[in-house]
């Protein structure tokens, strides 16, 4: 079968790793099912597998790919992909599974014709969503449900800074928090993307860095270093920041003293379980919001589709379309 996959790790040139060619088609073991991919999305977690982070070489090759949609070849449903695997006896939240792994790390990934995951990982695609738009939730849109719902708890009427605006998480985050009543800002490094945040739902945009007009409830931090220290900056005394990730580095400034002396709260939050899956497809249909698809391009284009999500040449989420040639 085709499929997407590192071969080599290079930390400083990440994409010198990445193959597309034939890899064995897989087969599923009990209590685990076998999914014609339709779509998968791109993540970063794509371009850190190319660069040796949470992998090692003796696990390659490794096909990329948290997340997809398709065909269940058991049953003929039409399903979605929970790409956090935890481990076969652990109950409660998967998330907090020591043992546990996204598609891709100890599991082959999703960016390929055929992938096989535990049974209790599928959820059914909402009818109402494309392929294409469904292959966005179980990373980027579950990752900002669970900051904003699960581990912010940010009600109606607050207000949220989302930092970083044209990233996958960041436009879910500020789609969602629109829909569920919060004042959103945004902050993107070009105008254009500012106003892609706006039309997307946020209130106001405004440049990286900036300075705010008053501080927020709550920051969405998925940028990192290049953006931490803005980010504590502008939260109300007693205000959260939120943070799943780290695309700009992870090691800001502490900048203890304005965490201490304004009793700011630091949130990690990563992923999210089958049942959040669940809530956020709920919250999509009444809500009516949809993700936001940056492009859907064909497997043999992965590499331009990589490239552009690093260098941050996107708004929204981009999407492979397995089947297409």
């Amino acid at each position: 079968m085709r499929a997407a996959y590192a071969e080599s790790i290079n930390p400083e040139n990440p994409l010198a790793g990445l193959v597309v060619g034939d890899r064995p088609e897989p087969e599923p073991r009990p209590g685990w099912s076998k999914i014609a991919v339709s779509h998968a999305s791109l993540n970063h977690h794509d371009l850190w597998t190319l660069r040796g982070v949470g992998i090692s070489a003796d696990r390659l090759p490794m096909i990329l790919g948290c997340d997809a949609t398709g065909i269940d070849t058991a049953t003929g449903a039409e399903v979605v992909i929970h790409s956090v695997i935890s481990s076969d006896d652990w109950h409660g939240d998967e998330t907090n599974d020591p043992g546990r792994s996204l598609l891709s790390e100890k599991h082959q990934g999703a960016l390929a014709e055929y992938v096989v995951v535990p049974t209790r990982n599928l959820a059914p695609k909402p009818a109402e969503l494309s392929f294409a738009e469904a292959a966005c939730l179980s990373t980027a849109w579950l990752t900002a449900y669970r900051m904003l719902f699960v581990k912010g708890q940010l009600r109606p009427g607050q207000t949220v800074l989302v930092q970083g605006a044209s990233g996958g998480v960041a436009t879910a985050a500020i789609a969602m928090a629109r829909a569920a009543g919060l004042r959103v800002w945004a902050t993107a490094r070009s105008e254009p993307k500012q106003a892609a945040a706006v039309q997307l739902g946020a209130h106001e945009a405004f440049p990286s860095g900036a300075r705010l007009p008053e501080r927020v409830d709550a920051v969405i931090e998925t940028v990192g270093a290049a953006t931490w220290s803005h980010s504590l900056k502008a939260l109300k005394p007693g205000g959260k920041v939120i943070i799943s990730g780290a695309t700009s580095g992870s090691n800001p400034p502490a900048d203890l003293s304005r965490v201490f002396f304004l009793q700011l709260q630091v949130i990690g939050s990563t992923m999210g379980t089958r049942e959040e899956l669940d809530d956020l497809i709920a919250f999509m249909r009444e809500s009516g919001i949809r993700p936001l698809v940056d492009r859907v391009i064909p497997l043999a284009d992965i590499a331009d589709g990589l490239a552009a999500m690093s260098s941050g040449e996107l708004i929204g989420k981009i999407v492979i379309d397995v089947a297409a040639n």
